[in-house]
């Protein structure tokens, strides 16, 4: 099949791919436009987990004041360059975080940054709700480790769904950033303000 310009603009347009990555997948598909997509987007979740080892040290301080001036807060976002910190993508990724600490209260960035002794306590706090039940130990083990993640969903900002889209969790939204902008992105710290609290 004949791969035309017009196909490779569109292309490159729902991707956000270079032009020749964008030609070359789509002759690699037979000009199939949806699947060349997803071989890009896999491709580019691919390149993304291989940044993330690069370090971080510019980036943005984002804020969100709700109306009302009630609450707000500021959440810090490292990438790699300054070029890529002014761009309008990581401006609007930095924004829309500062409005999902608002929205959705997490406490921690990330299932790494909760200490162990918290940890410990919400399990034992599990198994003192299911204890009586009879329940053997392994089935047990199996229902204190999903009440662990609904809590972590709720507790940690990465493992939380994104305000704007609830099919996606923050994590993947931020593997998507990585893989369009080209470079590592951290999310540092946050904090939020609540007047009254």
């Amino acid at each position: 099949m004949q791969i035309t310009a017009a196909m490779v603009k569109e292309l490159r347009e729902a991707t956000g791919a270079g032009v020749l990555e964008c030609k070359k997948v789509l002759e690699e598909t037979g000009g199939d436009a949806e699947k060349a997509a997803q071989v890009l987007y896999e491709r580019g979740m691919a390149k993304a987990a291989k940044k993330t080892d690069r370090e971080a040290r510019d980036g943005l301080i984002g804020h969100y004041v709700h109306a009302g001036s009630r609450v707000a807060a500021l959440v810090e976002v490292d990438c790699e360059t300054d070029f890529v910190a002014r761009t309008p993508e990581f401006e609007g990724f930095v924004h829309d975080m500062a409005m999902q600490v608002v929205a959705s209260r997490p406490e921690y960035v990330g299932v790494e940054d909760i200490p162990a002794q918290v940890v410990e306590q919400e399990k034992a706090r599990y198994r003192k709700e299911m204890e009586g039940q009879g329940k053997p130990e392994q089935v047990l083990e199996r229902i204190v480790e999903g009440k662990l993640r609904r809590f972590y969903e709720q507790v940690c900002l990465l493992e939380q769904s994104f305000i704007k889209d609830e099919d996606k969790k923050v994590a993947t939204l931020l593997t998507e950033m990585i893989a369009k902008l080209g470079e590592n992105i951290v999310i540092r710290r946050f904090a939020r303000l609540q007047v009254g609290e």
